[in-house]
């Protein structure tokens, strides 16, 4: 048996909201350089869009999301794949627990500066948009595929990043592509161990214009060799013990990078829904924002009374770059 790791990200570009990184983590027969979890998961699911109840798009979070679409897509595939996992989250608190019941690491902001934000003080319930039934019915689907394939789904880990500690990341590594890579790296250590034997594939969507990762990896590492096989624009490879890992363009093309997308995406809109609905019952008629650069701006003057009335600092509120 192998490991097929796959890796991405939501929310790296936003001033508002947190930033979501999560891996997907399957064991499949023989090596995962070969093993097609598309045709494996074929009966369930597909890179398609569907109106069929029975089967899940997976692909890129841009291809299966959309405001006037609605969350339907993204919560069928992320709650039914988690419920393989026997993860039945009825809250959104309860849903990032699931997925990371530790989120800060040590070297982040200490405990007693970090604020937990406000309208995170209000829940939300689950399933928002698919019956709890249906989704059974679908992780019963996924679970048959696996036992005729041989694949099975063993973790789904993410991380949540909200604006305070993002700011300290990226104050530490004085770069926000670095504090990027450092957040996704330190996640694939916490669900991959470089001295297992079993071969494993990890495959990660590139981080923006880096073309080298060894220097990255070697941090994360305990003085495990790195072989560099190729570094390039499309795609970057390296070999640590059996593990071959690929930062590549476009990498949502694979199975668990797709998975791992949409769970970003919906972690995300989900957060940004509570986020919304805090600001607006304190400021009457405000209109809603999915925290881009230019809404942000216009969103952060129009709630500016209201925050300092409030006593949220900029720090809490507020993703520096």
């Amino acid at each position: 048996m192998g490991l097929l790791i796959g890796m991405d990200e939501a929310g790296y570009g936003p001033n508002l909201g947190p930033l979501v990184v999560t891996v997907t983590v399957w064991e499949v027969p023989g090596s995962p350089r070969e093993f097609d979890l598309w045709s494996a998961m074929a009966d369930i699911a597909s890179p398609a869009a569907t109106k069929d109840p029975r089967r899940l798009q997976i692909a890129d979070s841009k291809q299966v999301y959309s405001p006037g679409q609605g969350l339907v897509a993204l919560e069928k595939a992320v709650l039914s794949a988690l419920q393989m996992l026997d993860h039945r989250p009825r809250t959104l608190s309860q849903l990032c627990r699931a997925l990371n019941p530790e989120p800060f690491t040590a070297e982040e902001t200490p405990p007693n500066n970090r604020q937990q934000p406000a309208w995170l003080e209000s829940d939300l319930p689950l399933p928002t948009e698919v019956e709890a039934s249906r989704i059974a019915d679908l992780a019963t689907k996924w679970l048959e595929c696996g036992r005729q394939s041989g694949a099975t789904l063993k973790a789904i880990r993410s991380e949540i990043v909200h604006p305070q500690r993002f700011n300290a990341l990226v104050r530490a590594c004085d770069n926000k592509a670095l504090a990027l890579s450092r957040i996704s790296l330190g996640l694939l250590r916490s669900v991959w161990n470089p001295d297992a034997e079993p071969p494993t594939l990890v495959i990660c969507d590139k981080h923006g214009g880096r073309n080298r990762y060894d220097d990255l990896l070697a941090e994360v590492l305990d003085g495990q060799m790195i072989f560099s096989v190729g570094e390039g624009r499309e795609r970057s490879v390296y070999r640590i013990g059996s593990t071959e890992i690929r930062f590549q363009m476009k990498a949502e093309a694979n199975f668990p990078v797709a998975l791992a997308s949409l769970v970003c995406k919906y972690v995300r809109e989900l957060s940004m829904h509570v986020f919304n609905q805090f600001w607006a019952e304190h400021v009457p008629g405000l209109k809603p924002t999915a925290g881009y650069p230019v809404d942000a701006a216009r969103f952060r003057t129009d709630i500016a009374e209201a925050q300092q009335r409030l006593g949220i600092t900029d720090d809490v509120l507020w993703r520096e770059r």
